[in-house]
Protein backbone atom coordinates (compact mmCIF):
# COMPACT_ATOMS: atom_id res chain seq x y z
CA UNK A 1 0.00 0.00 0.00
CA UNK A 2 1.27 3.25 -1.27
CA UNK A 3 2.16 6.11 1.56
CA UNK A 4 2.81 8.60 -0.79
CA UNK A 5 -0.47 10.25 0.59
CA UNK A 6 0.44 10.40 4.09
CA UNK A 7 2.91 12.15 5.80
CA UNK A 8 4.51 11.72 10.02
CA UNK A 9 5.58 15.17 11.47
CA UNK A 10 6.39 12.83 14.37
CA UNK A 11 7.54 9.14 14.07
CA UNK A 12 7.83 6.23 17.22
CA UNK A 13 11.16 4.27 18.01
CA UNK A 14 10.64 0.30 17.56
CA UNK A 15 11.47 -2.48 19.68
CA UNK A 16 14.30 -3.89 19.04
CA UNK A 17 14.75 -8.21 18.22
CA UNK A 18 16.98 -8.79 20.68
CA UNK A 19 15.21 -6.52 23.64
CA UNK A 20 12.09 -9.27 22.78
CA UNK A 21 14.34 -11.93 23.35
CA UNK A 22 15.65 -10.56 26.40
CA UNK A 23 12.04 -9.85 27.72
CA UNK A 24 11.49 -13.47 26.98
CA UNK A 25 14.18 -15.12 28.73
CA UNK A 26 13.89 -12.98 31.94
CA UNK A 27 9.90 -13.97 32.03
CA UNK A 28 10.38 -17.61 31.71
CA UNK A 29 13.02 -17.60 34.10
CA UNK A 30 10.59 -16.25 36.63
CA UNK A 31 7.86 -18.39 35.72
CA UNK A 32 10.18 -21.73 36.01
CA UNK A 33 11.36 -20.54 39.63
CA UNK A 34 7.78 -20.57 40.49
CA UNK A 35 6.92 -24.01 39.29
CA UNK A 36 9.48 -25.59 41.01
CA UNK A 37 9.99 -23.38 44.20
CA UNK A 38 6.16 -22.28 44.55
CA UNK A 39 5.65 -19.74 47.50
CA UNK A 40 9.10 -19.75 48.34
CA UNK A 41 9.73 -18.51 45.44
CA UNK A 42 7.09 -15.84 45.57
CA UNK A 43 8.44 -14.78 48.69
CA UNK A 44 11.98 -14.39 47.41
CA UNK A 45 10.60 -12.73 44.18
CA UNK A 46 8.85 -10.14 45.81
CA UNK A 47 11.70 -8.97 47.77
CA UNK A 48 14.05 -8.80 44.98
CA UNK A 49 12.04 -6.71 43.13
CA UNK A 50 9.69 -4.73 45.59
CA UNK A 51 11.52 -5.40 48.69
CA UNK A 52 9.29 -6.79 50.31
CA UNK A 53 9.39 -9.10 52.76
CA UNK A 54 5.91 -10.46 53.47
CA UNK A 55 5.44 -14.10 54.64
CA UNK A 56 1.52 -14.72 53.85
CA UNK A 57 0.26 -13.38 50.67
CA UNK A 58 -3.25 -13.78 50.91
CA UNK A 59 -4.47 -10.55 52.26
CA UNK A 60 -6.42 -11.17 55.51
CA UNK A 61 -9.87 -9.91 56.93
CA UNK A 62 -8.24 -7.33 59.19
CA UNK A 63 -6.82 -6.41 56.35
CA UNK A 64 -10.14 -6.26 54.19
CA UNK A 65 -11.03 -4.79 57.66
CA UNK A 66 -8.84 -1.79 57.36
CA UNK A 67 -10.35 -0.60 53.96
CA UNK A 68 -12.97 0.80 56.31
CA UNK A 69 -10.47 4.14 56.39
CA UNK A 70 -11.59 4.83 52.57
CA UNK A 71 -13.30 8.01 52.40
CA UNK A 72 -16.99 8.03 51.85
CA UNK A 73 -17.24 9.76 48.85
CA UNK A 74 -14.39 8.05 46.86
CA UNK A 75 -16.14 4.98 48.19
CA UNK A 76 -20.02 6.06 46.83
CA UNK A 77 -17.83 6.53 43.41
CA UNK A 78 -16.56 3.03 43.19
CA UNK A 79 -19.88 1.88 44.03
CA UNK A 80 -21.26 4.27 41.02
CA UNK A 81 -18.98 2.24 38.67
CA UNK A 82 -19.31 -1.04 39.87
CA UNK A 83 -22.94 -0.31 39.28
CA UNK A 84 -22.08 0.85 35.56
CA UNK A 85 -20.08 -2.37 34.69
CA UNK A 86 -22.97 -4.67 36.36
CA UNK A 87 -25.11 -3.01 34.24
CA UNK A 88 -23.63 -3.17 31.32
CA UNK A 89 -22.61 -7.10 32.10
CA UNK A 90 -26.03 -7.74 32.60
CA UNK A 91 -27.51 -6.56 29.34
CA UNK A 92 -24.56 -8.38 27.34
CA UNK A 93 -25.05 -11.53 29.55
CA UNK A 94 -28.59 -11.09 27.84
CA UNK A 95 -27.25 -11.82 24.36
CA UNK A 96 -26.37 -14.99 25.42
CA UNK A 97 -29.01 -18.11 26.06
CA UNK A 98 -29.09 -22.12 26.04
CA UNK A 99 -31.41 -23.70 23.10
CA UNK A 100 -32.24 -27.02 21.43
CA UNK A 101 -33.22 -27.31 17.69
CA UNK A 102 -34.72 -30.48 15.81
CA UNK A 103 -33.41 -29.79 12.17
CA UNK A 104 -33.14 -33.22 11.28
CA UNK A 105 -35.98 -35.48 12.44
CA UNK A 106 -35.18 -37.32 15.52
CA UNK A 107 -31.88 -35.84 16.13
CA UNK A 108 -31.62 -33.16 18.73
CA UNK A 109 -28.74 -30.62 19.15
CA UNK A 110 -28.20 -27.82 21.66
CA UNK A 111 -25.88 -25.45 22.87
CA UNK A 112 -24.83 -24.70 27.02
CA UNK A 113 -23.99 -21.67 28.09
CA UNK A 114 -21.31 -23.08 30.31
CA UNK A 115 -19.19 -19.95 33.38
CA UNK A 116 -16.11 -20.89 33.50
CA UNK A 117 -15.00 -22.50 37.26
CA UNK A 118 -12.24 -20.24 38.29
CA UNK A 119 -10.58 -17.56 37.21
CA UNK A 120 -8.12 -15.31 38.10
CA UNK A 121 -7.55 -11.31 38.23
CA UNK A 122 -4.64 -9.43 37.78
CA UNK A 123 -5.05 -6.36 39.12
CA UNK A 124 -1.74 -3.85 38.05
CA UNK A 125 -0.23 -1.64 40.88
CA UNK A 126 2.81 0.09 40.07
CA UNK A 127 2.53 3.85 39.78
CA UNK A 128 -0.83 4.39 40.43
CA UNK A 129 -3.73 2.78 42.69
CA UNK A 130 -6.16 1.95 39.28
CA UNK A 131 -9.53 1.24 41.54
CA UNK A 132 -11.40 0.76 38.43
CA UNK A 133 -9.44 -2.46 36.98
CA UNK A 134 -11.02 -4.54 39.45
CA UNK A 135 -13.84 -3.90 38.95
CA UNK A 136 -13.53 -4.17 34.62
CA UNK A 137 -12.59 -7.74 35.47
CA UNK A 138 -14.17 -9.25 38.87
CA UNK A 139 -17.37 -7.95 38.32
CA UNK A 140 -18.43 -9.33 34.13
CA UNK A 141 -16.83 -12.79 36.14
CA UNK A 142 -19.05 -12.32 38.81
CA UNK A 143 -22.27 -11.54 36.45
CA UNK A 144 -21.23 -14.55 34.17
CA UNK A 145 -21.37 -16.66 37.28
CA UNK A 146 -17.91 -17.93 37.85
CA UNK A 147 -17.74 -19.15 41.15
CA UNK A 148 -14.64 -18.94 42.34
CA UNK A 149 -12.83 -15.55 41.22
CA UNK A 150 -9.19 -14.99 42.73
CA UNK A 151 -7.33 -11.42 42.43
CA UNK A 152 -3.94 -11.03 42.60
CA UNK A 153 -2.65 -7.57 42.51
CA UNK A 154 1.37 -5.94 43.87
CA UNK A 155 1.75 -4.87 47.66
CA UNK A 156 3.34 -1.12 48.37
CA UNK A 157 6.23 -0.91 49.96
CA UNK A 158 4.41 -0.85 53.27
CA UNK A 159 3.98 -4.92 52.76
CA UNK A 160 -0.47 -3.26 52.32
CA UNK A 161 -2.34 -2.99 48.90
CA UNK A 162 -3.83 0.17 48.76
CA UNK A 163 -7.10 0.80 51.05
CA UNK A 164 -9.23 1.98 47.53
CA UNK A 165 -8.19 -0.55 45.62
CA UNK A 166 -8.53 -3.26 48.72
CA UNK A 167 -11.60 -2.05 48.82
CA UNK A 168 -12.46 -2.16 44.85
CA UNK A 169 -11.61 -5.40 44.57
CA UNK A 170 -13.62 -7.13 47.50
CA UNK A 171 -16.80 -4.82 46.70
CA UNK A 172 -16.08 -6.19 42.89
CA UNK A 173 -16.79 -9.72 44.32
CA UNK A 174 -13.38 -11.71 44.53
CA UNK A 175 -13.36 -14.11 46.43
CA UNK A 176 -9.96 -14.81 47.27
CA UNK A 177 -6.96 -11.75 47.02
CA UNK A 178 -3.30 -12.10 47.02
CA UNK A 179 -0.87 -9.68 47.21
CA UNK A 180 1.52 -10.35 44.69
CA UNK A 181 2.24 -8.95 41.03
CA UNK A 182 3.98 -9.56 38.59
CA UNK A 183 4.96 -12.07 36.20
CA UNK A 184 5.43 -14.51 39.37
CA UNK A 185 1.49 -13.43 40.19
CA UNK A 186 0.35 -15.01 36.74
CA UNK A 187 2.50 -18.18 36.76
CA UNK A 188 1.06 -19.00 40.58
CA UNK A 189 -2.15 -18.72 39.24
CA UNK A 190 -1.27 -20.83 36.04
CA UNK A 191 0.25 -23.67 37.65
CA UNK A 192 -0.31 -23.17 41.64
CA UNK A 193 1.60 -22.89 44.39
CA UNK A 194 1.28 -24.19 48.13
CA UNK A 195 -0.83 -20.77 49.09
CA UNK A 196 -2.71 -19.97 45.80
CA UNK A 197 -4.47 -22.42 43.85
CA UNK A 198 -4.31 -22.61 39.94
CA UNK A 199 -6.85 -21.30 37.87
CA UNK A 200 -8.58 -21.67 34.90
CA UNK A 201 -8.17 -18.96 33.10
CA UNK A 202 -5.83 -15.62 33.76
CA UNK A 203 -7.76 -11.84 32.41
CA UNK A 204 -6.23 -8.41 33.32
CA UNK A 205 -4.14 -5.77 32.30
CA UNK A 206 -0.42 -5.50 33.21
CA UNK A 207 2.94 -4.07 31.79
CA UNK A 208 5.58 -6.16 29.38
CA UNK A 209 6.75 -8.53 31.95
CA UNK A 210 2.86 -9.32 32.93
CA UNK A 211 1.95 -9.41 29.50
CA UNK A 212 4.92 -11.88 28.40
CA UNK A 213 3.86 -14.01 31.30
CA UNK A 214 0.38 -14.32 30.33
CA UNK A 215 1.68 -15.55 26.83
CA UNK A 216 3.80 -18.05 28.08
CA UNK A 217 1.18 -19.59 30.10
CA UNK A 218 -1.38 -19.65 27.67
CA UNK A 219 -2.17 -23.78 27.00
CA UNK A 220 -1.51 -24.02 30.38
CA UNK A 221 -4.43 -21.56 30.89
CA UNK A 222 -6.44 -19.78 29.07
CA UNK A 223 -6.21 -15.89 29.41
CA UNK A 224 -8.50 -12.81 27.78
CA UNK A 225 -6.12 -11.51 25.50
CA UNK A 226 -2.48 -9.51 25.52
CA UNK A 227 -3.22 -6.16 27.17
CA UNK A 228 -0.13 -4.50 27.08
CA UNK A 229 0.69 -1.08 27.35
CA UNK A 230 -2.10 1.29 26.57
CA UNK A 231 -2.55 2.62 23.09
CA UNK A 232 -4.82 5.53 21.50
CA UNK A 233 -5.58 6.67 18.00
CA UNK A 234 -7.43 10.17 17.92
CA UNK A 235 -8.87 10.39 14.69
CA UNK A 236 -9.55 14.31 14.10
CA UNK A 237 -10.21 16.61 10.95
CA UNK A 238 -9.94 20.28 10.37
CA UNK A 239 -12.67 20.97 13.07
CA UNK A 240 -11.02 19.26 15.95
CA UNK A 241 -9.83 21.48 19.35
CA UNK A 242 -6.06 20.74 19.66
CA UNK A 243 -6.55 21.36 23.42
CA UNK A 244 -8.40 18.37 23.57
CA UNK A 245 -6.54 16.20 21.68
CA UNK A 246 -3.36 16.77 23.66
CA UNK A 247 -4.60 16.26 26.92
CA UNK A 248 -6.47 13.00 25.31
CA UNK A 249 -3.41 11.64 24.06
CA UNK A 250 -1.51 12.89 27.38
CA UNK A 251 -3.92 11.12 29.47
CA UNK A 252 -3.03 7.40 28.04
CA UNK A 253 0.78 8.51 27.31
CA UNK A 254 0.81 8.64 31.29
CA UNK A 255 0.18 5.29 32.04
CA UNK A 256 3.53 3.76 31.15
CA UNK A 257 6.86 4.85 29.48
CA UNK A 258 5.97 2.07 27.10
CA UNK A 259 2.18 3.09 25.62
CA UNK A 260 1.45 4.68 22.11
CA UNK A 261 -0.22 7.97 21.56
CA UNK A 262 -1.18 8.67 17.98
CA UNK A 263 -2.68 11.52 15.97
CA UNK A 264 -3.97 10.96 12.89
CA UNK A 265 -5.51 14.21 10.73
CA UNK A 266 -6.27 15.64 7.55
CA UNK A 267 -5.14 19.05 8.61
CA UNK A 268 -1.22 20.12 9.06
CA UNK A 269 -2.29 22.82 11.53
CA UNK A 270 -4.07 20.70 13.95
CA UNK A 271 -1.66 18.25 13.59
CA UNK A 272 1.43 21.25 14.49
CA UNK A 273 -0.89 22.92 16.96
CA UNK A 274 -1.69 19.26 18.62
CA UNK A 275 1.64 18.81 18.96
CA UNK A 276 2.55 22.66 20.53
CA UNK A 277 -0.34 21.74 22.69
CA UNK A 278 1.57 18.18 23.94
CA UNK A 279 4.74 20.16 24.96
CA UNK A 280 2.80 23.07 26.82
CA UNK A 281 0.31 20.71 28.53
CA UNK A 282 2.99 18.57 29.49
CA UNK A 283 4.79 20.56 31.77
CA UNK A 284 2.17 20.97 33.85
CA UNK A 285 1.62 17.48 34.92
CA UNK A 286 2.52 15.87 38.18
CA UNK A 287 3.36 12.52 35.88
CA UNK A 288 5.04 14.67 33.19
CA UNK A 289 8.06 12.40 33.57
CA UNK A 290 6.52 9.54 32.68
CA UNK A 291 4.14 10.87 30.02
CA UNK A 292 6.88 12.76 28.30
CA UNK A 293 8.82 10.17 27.84
CA UNK A 294 6.27 8.32 26.58
CA UNK A 295 5.59 10.79 23.92
CA UNK A 296 9.04 11.50 23.34
CA UNK A 297 10.07 7.75 22.41
CA UNK A 298 6.49 6.29 21.32
CA UNK A 299 4.13 9.32 20.64
CA UNK A 300 3.26 9.76 16.88
CA UNK A 301 1.43 12.65 14.62
CA UNK A 302 0.39 11.15 11.16
CA UNK A 303 -0.90 14.08 8.24
CA UNK A 304 -3.50 12.02 5.67
CA UNK A 305 -4.50 13.83 3.02
CA UNK A 306 -8.25 12.78 3.00
CA UNK A 307 -10.07 11.10 5.59
CA UNK A 308 -10.56 7.63 4.30
CA UNK A 309 -7.13 7.44 3.97
CA UNK A 310 -6.68 8.36 8.08
CA UNK A 311 -9.56 5.96 8.68
CA UNK A 312 -7.73 3.28 6.91
CA UNK A 313 -4.51 4.24 8.33
CA UNK A 314 -6.53 3.75 12.43
CA UNK A 315 -8.01 0.51 10.84
CA UNK A 316 -4.55 -1.14 10.04
CA UNK A 317 -3.08 0.15 13.30
CA UNK A 318 -5.69 -1.55 15.06
CA UNK A 319 -5.43 0.38 18.38
CA UNK A 320 -6.87 -0.30 21.80
CA UNK A 321 -8.53 2.80 22.10
CA UNK A 322 -9.77 5.31 19.04
CA UNK A 323 -11.47 8.94 19.32
CA UNK A 324 -13.03 10.63 16.88
CA UNK A 325 -12.89 13.98 17.01
CA UNK A 326 -14.44 15.47 13.61
CA UNK A 327 -17.58 17.25 12.74
CA UNK A 328 -19.91 14.07 12.16
CA UNK A 329 -18.37 11.77 14.38
CA UNK A 330 -21.16 9.13 13.87
CA UNK A 331 -20.49 8.72 9.94
CA UNK A 332 -16.92 7.49 10.67
CA UNK A 333 -18.67 5.11 13.13
CA UNK A 334 -19.22 2.38 10.28
CA UNK A 335 -15.71 2.45 8.68
CA UNK A 336 -14.09 1.53 11.71
CA UNK A 337 -13.62 -2.19 12.46
CA UNK A 338 -10.35 -2.63 14.34
CA UNK A 339 -10.52 -1.03 17.98
CA UNK A 340 -10.62 -2.51 21.31
CA UNK A 341 -13.53 0.62 22.13
CA UNK A 342 -14.67 3.83 20.08
CA UNK A 343 -15.30 7.03 21.56
CA UNK A 344 -17.43 9.04 19.34
CA UNK A 345 -17.10 13.47 19.84
CA UNK A 346 -15.03 15.55 21.54
CA UNK A 347 -17.22 15.06 24.52
CA UNK A 348 -16.60 10.99 24.56
CA UNK A 349 -12.92 11.09 26.05
CA UNK A 350 -11.05 7.65 26.84
CA UNK A 351 -11.57 8.44 30.56
CA UNK A 352 -14.78 7.68 30.47
CA UNK A 353 -14.54 4.31 29.02
CA UNK A 354 -11.61 3.66 31.53
CA UNK A 355 -13.44 4.72 34.99
CA UNK A 356 -17.07 5.34 34.95
CA UNK A 357 -19.48 5.04 31.77
CA UNK A 358 -19.65 1.20 32.30
CA UNK A 359 -17.81 -0.32 28.88
CA UNK A 360 -14.88 -2.18 30.08
CA UNK A 361 -11.49 -0.84 29.59
CA UNK A 362 -8.73 -4.32 29.23
CA UNK A 363 -8.75 -4.11 25.62
CA UNK A 364 -6.20 -5.47 23.22
CA UNK A 365 -3.02 -4.10 22.36
CA UNK A 366 -0.39 -4.97 19.98
CA UNK A 367 -3.28 -5.39 16.47
CA UNK A 368 -5.10 -7.68 18.33
CA UNK A 369 -8.07 -5.75 18.00
CA UNK A 370 -7.61 -7.32 14.21
CA UNK A 371 -8.78 -10.45 15.35
CA UNK A 372 -10.35 -10.08 19.03
CA UNK A 373 -12.40 -7.81 21.22
CA UNK A 374 -12.06 -6.62 25.04
CA UNK A 375 -12.74 -8.44 27.90
CA UNK A 376 -16.59 -8.48 28.38
CA UNK A 377 -18.91 -11.09 30.12
CA UNK A 378 -18.84 -14.00 27.21
CA UNK A 379 -14.83 -13.50 28.30
CA UNK A 380 -15.80 -15.98 31.41
CA UNK A 381 -18.56 -18.46 29.68
CA UNK A 382 -18.03 -21.26 27.75
CA UNK A 383 -20.49 -22.11 24.76
CA UNK A 384 -20.66 -25.85 24.35
CA UNK A 385 -22.70 -28.28 22.10
CA UNK A 386 -24.55 -31.63 23.01
CA UNK A 387 -26.55 -34.21 20.59
CA UNK A 388 -29.08 -36.71 20.90
CA UNK A 389 -29.97 -38.99 18.21
CA UNK A 390 -33.14 -41.73 18.19
CA UNK A 391 -32.36 -45.12 16.87
CA UNK A 392 -33.94 -44.79 13.27
CA UNK A 393 -32.14 -41.52 12.83
CA UNK A 394 -28.86 -43.10 13.52
CA UNK A 395 -29.46 -45.30 10.81
CA UNK A 396 -29.96 -42.32 8.33
CA UNK A 397 -27.25 -40.41 9.89
CA UNK A 398 -25.06 -43.12 9.32
CA UNK A 399 -24.82 -44.09 6.47
CA UNK A 400 -23.69 -40.67 5.29
CA UNK A 401 -21.05 -40.73 8.07
CA UNK A 402 -19.50 -44.17 7.07
CA UNK A 403 -19.52 -42.97 3.72
CA UNK A 404 -17.86 -40.11 4.26
CA UNK A 405 -15.47 -41.84 6.66
CA UNK A 406 -14.47 -44.46 4.05
CA UNK A 407 -13.46 -41.46 1.83
CA UNK A 408 -11.63 -39.71 4.90
CA UNK A 409 -9.58 -43.38 5.21
CA UNK A 410 -10.96 -43.60 8.71
CA UNK A 411 -11.81 -46.65 9.61
CA UNK A 412 -12.89 -46.80 12.74
CA UNK A 413 -14.90 -43.96 11.94
CA UNK A 414 -16.72 -45.47 9.20
CA UNK A 415 -17.41 -48.80 11.73
CA UNK A 416 -19.01 -46.59 14.02
CA UNK A 417 -21.17 -45.15 12.14
CA UNK A 418 -22.38 -48.44 10.04
CA UNK A 419 -22.58 -50.78 13.57
CA UNK A 420 -25.40 -48.15 14.22
CA UNK A 421 -26.56 -49.08 10.26
CA UNK A 422 -26.85 -52.22 10.73
CA UNK A 423 -28.64 -52.25 14.32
Amino acid sequence: MSNDDVCYIKKASTVTLEEERELYEYVRNIISNVRTAGDAALHNLSVKFDKIDRQNFRISAEEVEATKVVPTELRKMIDFTIQQVRNFARKQMDCYRNFEVEDFPGAIIGQRIIPISSVGCYIPGGRYPLVSSPIMCIVPAKVAGVERVVACTPVRKTGTIDPAVLYSIVSSGADEVYGVGGAQAIAAMAYGTETIRSVDKIVGPGNVYVNEAKRQVYGQVGIDLLAGPSEVVVLADETARPELIAIDLLAQAEHDTQARAILITTSRRIAEESNQEILRQTERLATAPVAKQSWEERGEIILAEKMDRAIQLANEISPEHIEVHTKKPEEILPKLKNYGSLFLGEWSPVVFGDQVVGTNHVLPTRRAARYSGGLFVGSFLKTVTYQSVSRESSKRLGEIAAKLSRYEGLDAHATSAEVRVRA
